[in-house]
């Protein structure tokens, strides 16, 4: 099924997608262990809808503009348009707040909504703007609101823990361990942007712009798309670290990576499938055997980055990401006295 009205591109509608569909293997393995805890969702849900959801909403009403009809009445059609492509009801509300930075993000767990700057909304043409507002409708659908949440309340906790060395150190591998999680599932929303618009050629620039291009025509697409490939080959130990210690902390993945990321996606029969309407459907869905397959589909990736990339420290990081999606499905198997 394809929607379109005349003013945009006639698109292909996805009815009943599960974001697995789109979830990176990394992102879902993750979430998977997430979710595994019991009463871990509901616990954290309760407590940050009450003391986070609310504020940010009255923030955004009394500071922003709300996309409608008759405000930001094309960007009002991009919201319902990628609502509809990705299937999601309700229509998230979308806000536009004064910010020279070009940003964007998800909030919200009972209700969540859409934020763009104004920054954002000058840089991009419409094509990139269904990119970012569908990316933003990915983290809607997948559910990451509420692990973001998690995210941010270590954040916070940090500071009060920074005098404990000890707990300091703990708390910087387990917010180590969230934002590498965070990242994969940036990667995993850019694939839904990419569903929204269906046009490679848009997110690629997007990305450009965001990485420092403020003319596309003025970069040179092959040379641009080389940086991810000399970025990843490495095989400097030294540069494996710097690596490290760059993005350690980043909630972001690096923009050429990203941009590299998605095109290799955009040219992958997981994609032309979807297209073709071959995509796991939400009502298949069924949590406890999808959490074994997600956890092995976690181990495929970190073994794939192993064999794709020269890089020194990759394979320690391969074997020990497979490792731990090893050692949760034994844990889990022994915990429901299932084998895996």
């Amino acid at each position: 099924m394809t929607i379109g009205d005349g003013n945009g591109p006639s698109v292909v509608r996805f009815p009943d997608l599960s974001p697995r569909a789109y979830e990176h293997p990394v992102d879902r393995g993750a979430l998977a262990t997430l979710r595994s805890v019991p009463g871990f969702g509901e616990v954290l849900k309760a407590v940050a809808g009450f003391f986070h959801e609310r504020g940010e909403r009255l923030m955004a009403l009394g500071s922003a503009v709300r996309v409608g009809p008759t405000q930001y009445p094309e960007l009002d059609r991009v919201r319902t348009e990628c609502a509809r492509v990705l299937d999601l009801d309700p229509v998230p509300d979308l806000f536009v707040a004064r910010d020279p930075a070009a940003s964007a993000m998800a909030i919200g767990i009972d209700e969540p909504f859409v934020l763009l700057s104004t920054g954002m909304v000058d840089l991009l043409d419409a094509e990139g703007l269904r990119f970012v507002v569908g990316h933003e409708m990915g983290h809607v659908l997948s559910g990451h609101a509420l692990y973001r949440t998690m995210l941010l309340r270590l954040l916070r906790l940090q500071d009060s823990l920074s005098w404990t060395p000890a707990s300091a150190l703990g708390l910087r591998a387990v917010l180590a361990a969230l934002h590498e999680w965070y990242r994969k599932a940036e990667l995993s929303c850019d694939r839904a942007g990419l569903l929204c618009g269906q046009d490679s050629a848009a997110a690629l620039r997007t990305h450009l712009l965001l990485a420092g291009g403020p003319d596309p025509s003025e970069v040179d697409v092959s040379a641009f798309l080389r940086q991810a490939e000399e970025y990843e080959s490495v095989d400097d130990i030294r540069d494996s670290l710097a690596k490290v210690r760059n993005v350690e902390l980043m909630g972001h993945p690096l923009a050429v990576v990203r941009a590299a990321q998605l095109q290799r996606w955009a040219a992958s029969a997981e994609y032309r499938d979807i297209l073709a309407g071959q995509y796991p459907r939400r009502h298949d869905d069924e949590p406890q055997s999808n959490r074994m397959r997600d956890l092995a589909g976690a181990a495929r990736s970190y073994r794939d980055s192993f064999t794709t990339s020269t890089d020194p420290l990759v394979r320690v990081f391969s074997d020990v990401g497979e490792a731990m999606s090893g050692a949760a499905d034994k844990v889990w198997s022994r915990f429901t006295g299932r084998d895996g």
